[in-house]
């Protein structure tokens, strides 16, 4: 019988995540003798990932991202079904999932599986409609500032020359703890042409400041605070905080695209477009 490589690549429906398999060595693996269980996403769930997010993630965390879809063992979806309300394992250095039991459908954290049972001969395969996103680990930010985390990953190259220009970086090195939604370069790129260069610097800063929060903020608090405010840097200022089908949307229509990269004084979420605020 096949092993889940062999299904996963005559299926055609997965070629994205071939490609990342391929891309991180992790083909061996997954041909290996397991037995695992693979939560799949479709070339189609890659595609709701913003534009340019693959091609961002370094090696390493794109491997972790992958091994976050794989749980040892073989869960078949009745296994899964009485798992509801469980946390169950995965590949990536003891990372859990989240399963439940919504309407007759099996959710892994906030996605569906499509298509469940598919079989091979190391395992199965359960189809899903998004990606799954590993939470960062509390250790992660050991040693590194919000500004450090920023000036590291190329992401945010538009955002650090933006603070540097403003005089906030040594702000943001400070103790906290802060919460920053960090617009990509891509989130910046998508501002009118000539945006940036046309702003006083006095109209940067309170721009940037408006994506600051003076409190740590996790991804599961802001969820709690779905239909709230939180007030910014910016002349206290505040952000709209709302939940829609499971995804955190600041002033309802910028969607937080990844959550809690954790630093010494504070916490990073990755978002979709830049956040101006509101006119004095």
């Amino acid at each position: 019988m096949p092993s889940i490589v062999d299904v996963a690549v005559s299926s055609g429906s997965f070629t994205t995540l071939v490609g990342a398999l391929q891309a991180t060595g992790l083909v061996e693996a997954l041909a290996g003798e397991g037995p695992f269980t693979v939560f799949a996403p479709s070339d189609e769930a890659f595609a709701k990932l913003p534009a340019g997010t693959l091609e961002s993630l370094t090696p390493e965390q794109l491997t972790d991202i992958l091994l976050y879809h794989v749980v040892a063992g073989k869960v078949m979806a009745a296994d899964a079904v009485a798992l509801d309300g469980q946390m169950v394992d995965t590949l990536l250095e003891g990372k859990q999932l989240a399963i439940s039991v919504d309407g007759g459908s099996v959710m892994i954290n906030d996605a569906k599986v499509v298509t469940a049972d598919v079989e091979a001969g190391n395992g199965v395969i359960h189809v899903i409609d998004s990606v799954l996103l590993p939470p960062a680990e509390e250790s992660a930010g050991m040693g590194q500032t919000i500004a450090d985390i920023a000036a590291g990953d190329e992401r945010f190259s538009t955002l650090v020359g933006a603070l540097v220009s403003a005089g906030l970086v040594d702000a943001l090195k400070g103790e906290g703890p802060f919460t920053v939604f960090a617009p990509t370069d891509d989130a910046f790129a998508a501002l009118p042409a000539g945006t940036l260069e046309s702003l006083t610097a006095e109209q940067l800063k309170n721009i940037l400041l408006y994506h600051v929060v003076p409190a740590k903020v996790m991804a599961a608090d802001a969820i709690a605070l779905d239909g709230q405010s939180a007030g910014t840097l910016f002349e206290g200022a505040e952000i709209g905080i709302s939940v829609k089908d499971g995804k955190v949307f600041i002033n309802d229509t910028v969607e937080v695209v990844i959550t809690d990269i954790v630093a010494d004084n504070g916490v990073i979420h990755v978002i979709s477009a830049v956040l101006l605020p509101p006119a004095e």
